[in-house]
């Protein structure tokens, strides 16, 4: 660290530099019991892995009060069954979510659009009963991600917006 120039030095004294400690630790091993040696595991209903998932529960209670609900629908249903979609479409890209995950996930059910068509409502309320209560709904969640196409989750949002209403079926999968 260095010193001011008013602070007296021993002349005689060496100035000090790095030097390496006495002991190196032994390198880190992945050997715990439940340890993942290989690649995480995919296939249906597992999820899809991704870094920094979290904060895509942030983003979508950002969201919240976007969401227009019709009718017998609940805002903690919509919030969590296109978080999963959100969180699948992030995963696909091998990063973070970010806001655009969010609103690909929440325009291909329309949950952002004011009059939404009654099919479209109609299916979205028989998918997402109960999918705000994650704990006893994770089957259906994981079913309703694993429905969208691959070809929607490569939109943009530019793409899904100009496709609502119309092809909401193309997009969903449904």
């Amino acid at each position: 660290m260095a010193a001011p120039k008013f602070t007296q030095v021993n002349p005689i004294d060496r100035p000090r530099s790095y030097s390496s400690p006495d002991h190196v630790p032994s390198p880190w091993k992945n050997d715990q019991p439940a340890a993942i040696t290989s690649r995480q595991p995919s296939g249906n209903r597992l999820g899809h892995q991704g870094p920094d998932q979290g904060y895509a529960l942030k983003l979508a209670e950002g969201l919240r009060d976007s969401v227009v609900l019709q009718l017998n629908e609940s805002a903690d249903d919509a919030i969590c069954g296109s978080l999963a979609i959100a969180l699948r479409r992030a995963s696909k890209y091998g990063r973070a979510p970010v806001i655009h995950d969010l609103k690909v996930a929440f325009g291909i059910w329309g949950w952002m659009l004011l009059d939404p068509p009654s099919d479209l409502v109609a299916q979205r309320r028989k998918l997402f009963a109960g999918l705000g209560n994650v704990t006893h709904h994770y089957s259906e969640t994981r079913q309703l991600v694993d429905m969208i196409p691959e070809s929607t989750m490569l939109m943009t949002p530019e793409q899904v917006r100009t496709g609502m209403p119309g092809s909401w079926r193309a997009l969903t999968g449904a």
